[in-house]
């Protein structure tokens, strides 16, 4: 009789070999979002202030306390709580995906249409969370723990050297097909940000929505 022997060995290899392959991706999607968790924990203690460049040198810093520098102050965001430090590109067209998809290799994009830093109406900022490790290197990850923002929680804007201070007033999720967040509230000086959720997928929007602090 034939052996089955050279065949059952190639099936549990092959077994394996799924198992192994199933694991590694399933890591390299959820590690970024792990990384960020656990980093979050063991810093969630203390929100380190925002420094400008020069406001820096004028203390003298010496490294010896954390400070948020702002990545850019022609237009950066800072978020002090989850330590979000990036580069907001203006003027970017949400419904064109290869469009925005260039804007999230720099940084957090901003939504073409809706207002900018001291303008009255809805300021809407935009980024991938990321849904596996490969897009997470090449698309702008900065809002992986936005759900850990709540009421009252602090965001820096800088804007042609300016700085814009939001208080977050509300955070929820949202369907993926909700697009009316971009327009917000239609009055006052508002902040929306928007990022894919859960963390690592497409299945929903998270959104928080901000609002500008008086002087």
């Amino acid at each position: 009789m034939p052996s089955h022997a050279p065949q059952k060995n190639w099936l549990t290899h092959a077994g394996s070999f799924l198992i192994v392959a199933s694991l590694v991706l399933f890591l390299a999607t959820f590690f970024p979002v792990l990384r960020e968790e656990v980093a979050y924990r063991f810093e969630q203690d203390t929100i380190p202030p925002v420094l400008t460049k020069t406001e820096q040198a004028a203390k003298g810093e010496t490294g010896a306390e954390e400070v948020l520098v702002p990545v850019d102050e022609d237009f950066g965001i800072v978020i002090p709580k989850i330590r979000a430090n990036a580069k907001v590109v203006a003027d970017v067209d949400w419904q064109d995906s290869a469009r925005y998809q260039r804007a999230l290799q720099e940084g957090v994009a901003h939504a073409k249409g809706t207002a900018k830093p001291g303008e009255s109406g809805n300021i809407f900022l935009f980024s991938h969370s990321g849904v596996d490790f490969y897009e997470a290197a090449r698309y702008n990850a900065v809002f992986y723990l936005m759900n850990k923002l709540s009421a009252g929680d602090e965001i820096e804007l800088f804007y042609q050297g300016v700085r814009y201070g939001y208080r977050v007033k509300e955070v929820k999720i949202v369907g993926a097909e909700e697009t009316g967040y971009i327009t917000g509230p239609g009055r006052g000086k508002t902040l929306t940000l928007m990022t894919c959720w859960p963390a690592g997928t497409t299945l929903k929007r998270l959104v928080v929505i901000a609002e500008q602090k008086e002087n």
